[in-house]
């Protein structure tokens, strides 16, 4: 990893932001081989953002692992790669990671949201201190409504205290979203991101001029994520369309069942690397879902092979 890298507008235009899971041996430790395998497979599809955040489960991430989880990516992702970790949720970890960020080189942090027992200015007074704490600017992550309103990301971005903004508040129709209608009067949309993958990707950018997006299933596919992305950047939307439409079936299965837990056993089941036991508070999806995810996966990762052979 260079650490001269940022997250800057015309990054977020070359690259979607993939978003791992963290893989683990049989034993629980965090695999260093494995991780290895899966960032060489997102790079290899012409991805260079990885962020480590939701997928990875750094939400229950031990204290001690932190440090090693840091220093392990910063020297696996290749020279032309930028590492976004992520720190939080709660106030008290967004300090403790503060002191371990700044021992580091990274360019930005993301604050992973906090559901419960907050209000607006009470984050954005959270995010103020962490950034003051640890030395970069934060990746807001805005998850769900009511967590901090569109003026207080403005201050906050005024301040110069956001390398960017992920959105994503999941909508029934993401055309109809007054929050972010409202967020990217007040915010230049270009720093903000959809953050809920390729299917609300299109609308997103198209429609609300957003600046990128991210993806957890194009960890799996991570040419075709890159193709949906240039597709929207040149508004082939036929095009755009029809990209979006083959992830939408392992899409499904993470929206009906879980979407962390549902990646963390798909990157396994397509054979990209062993993922290993899921951190708790969350456990393994069932049996009688294997098969399902498995089929999925695989054909998502059959054709990022054929897209990336006629590429």
């Amino acid at each position: 990893m260079d650490a001269s890298l940022s997250l800057t507008q015309s990054h977020l235009q070359r690259s979607v932001l993939a978003v791992p899971p963290l893989a683990r041996s049989a034993d629980g430790r965090i695999d260093r081989a494995a991780n290895e395998k899966i960032i060489r497979h997102i790079e290899a599809g012409g991805v260079s953002i990885l962020l480590y955040g939701g997928n990875a489960n750094l939400y229950h991430l031990p204290l001690d692992e932190y440090e090693p989880l840091l220093a392990m990516l910063a020297e696996l992702a290749g020279p032309a790669t930028l590492v976004v970790p992520s720190a939080g949720p709660t106030y008290g970890l967004l300090l403790e990671h503060a002191k371990v960020i700044r021992r580091h080189r990274f360019q930005t942090v993301m604050v992973l949201p906090q559901q419960g027992l907050t209000t607006s200015a009470g984050v954005a007074t959270a995010v103020r201190k962490f950034v003051e704490a640890a030395g970069v600017p934060a990746l807001l992550y805005v998850k769900h409504d009511g967590f901090i309103e569109p003026a207080d990301v403005a201050k906050l971005h005024r301040d110069g205290l956001l390398s960017a903004v992920k959105y994503a508040t999941v909508r029934d129709d993401p055309a109809h979203d007054p929050y972010l209608r409202e967020l990217v009067g007040v915010v230049d949309p270009a720093v903000i991101v959809s953050g809920i993958g390729e299917q609300p990707a299109i609308v997103h950018m198209r429609d609300f001029g957003l600046g990128g997006f991210t993806t957890g299933c194009g960890c799996l596919a991570p040419s075709l994520s890159q193709a949906q992305l240039a597709a929207i950047r040149r508004q082939d939307w036929p095009e755009a369309e029809r990209l979006r439409a083959i992830f939408e079936p392992l899409e499904q299965l993470r929206n009906a069942i879980n979407p962390i837990r549902v990646l963390h056993e798909a990157v396994a089941a397509a054979g990209i690397a062993a993922t290993g036991p899921i951190l708790p508070m969350l456990d393994p999806v069932e049996e009688r879902h294997r098969p399902a995810i498995a089929a999925a996966a695989r054909a998502l990762v059959a054709g990022n092979r054929s897209n990336a052979a006629h590429a």
